[in-house]
């Protein structure tokens, strides 16, 4: 039986103009007006034109990969492609929440801007930093981590992606140090990230604060299909969970290759990735070599899984 789970891209897959060809479709066209509305400014415009470091800023960044997800979810369902389960890695998780009927596109564009207004607020842009350490052990790579911080310094594990690669998150300096230390303990490469700031990091805590108050505001329903949370890789469709969920995501390590082994041990045949960039289709693989993966950012790869799907629907 065929079961399907869309993934959702965080932060460091955002390019300047994606979407835009997707939003020349008359029902896509309506996500970018409505984030506009939603937001006060043009976001569609920042995602046109640019420029990229303004794009990247974390409460650009959010709504704009937000937007795109959701457009393309949402073009998949029209074709009758459906989502057994939703799954989205850091910001990611908003848009599978948005997939998943829990928030409304327009709650949810909104929350995530102010999510990121509250994450620079706490670390303002320079400050703070991030990097993808590749072919180190994890308790290795916490050890050191865990000396530097014990020292002075901050930086820890933040997103456990794939076996091989796990990002660290922390202060500028305390990242700088741990890529060094952490060659020189026999990681093979340390690969800054294009992001803004600290992110699943402790630095995170007072954003997260703010966001709880913020997610008081906000209707959020029973999740139509189940959604894979980040914090401890399990299906939720509770709301309050949820949000109990999300608040703790803002300073909590994302457990990606656990939330893809779920997907697996629930039964995933096909996962689709939905958002700029084929990041979470090359973590999947890496992850488990026999998943059938789709990475949907254009056009025609949109058309192309539509194609397949005639074959397992």
């Amino acid at each position: 039986m065929t079961k399907i789970a869309f993934l959702f891209p965080g932060q460091g897959s955002q390019t300047v103009g994606m979407g835009v060809e997707l939003s020349k479709n008359e029902e896509s066209s309506a996500f970018f007006k409505e984030a506009d509305e939603a937001l006060s400014f043009q976001l569609s415009d920042l995602m046109e034109n640019g420029p990229q470091e303004k794009l990247t800023l974390t409460y650009n960044a959010q709504p704009a990969l937000l937007t795109v997800g959701a457009m393309i979810a949402d073009r998949l369902k029209a074709e009758g492609i459906q989502p057994n389960y939703t799954a989205g890695h850091s910001l990611g998780e908003y848009t599978a929440l948005v997939a998943a009927g829990v928030l409304s596109f327009k709650d949810g564009v909104s929350v995530v801007h102010k999510r990121g207004l509250y994450m620079n607020d706490a670390v303002p842009a320079g400050e703070g930093a991030m990097a993808a350490i590749l072919g180190m052990d994890g308790d290795q790579l916490k050890a050191v981590t865990d000396a530097i911080s014990e020292s002075g310094g901050v930086v820890q594990p933040a997103n456990l992606n794939c076996p091989g690669q796990i990002v660290i998150s922390g202060t500028k300096d305390g990242v700088e140090k741990a890529c060094v230390q952490l060659k020189e303990a026999g990681a093979k490469r340390a690969i800054p990230l294009d992001v803004s700031g600290p992110f699943h990091s402790s630095l995170m805590k007072p954003a997260a604060e703010k966001l709880s108050a913020a997610l008081d505001e906000i209707d959020m329903k029973e999740a139509a299909v189940p959604v894979i949370a980040n914090v401890n890789a399990e299906a939720v469709v509770n709301p309050e969970k949820i949000k109990e969920l999300l608040v703790e995501q803002l300073y909590s390590p994302v457990l990606w290759e656990d939330s893809v082994r779920t997907l697996l041990d629930l039964g995933v045949t096909h996962f689709i990735e939905c958002g700029p960039g084929k990041v979470l289709s090359g973590l999947v693989k890496k992850i488990d070599r026999s998943a059938t993966i789709f990475p949907v950012y254009d056009e025609n790869t949109l058309a192309a899984v539509i194609e397949a799907s005639k074959g397992w629907l």
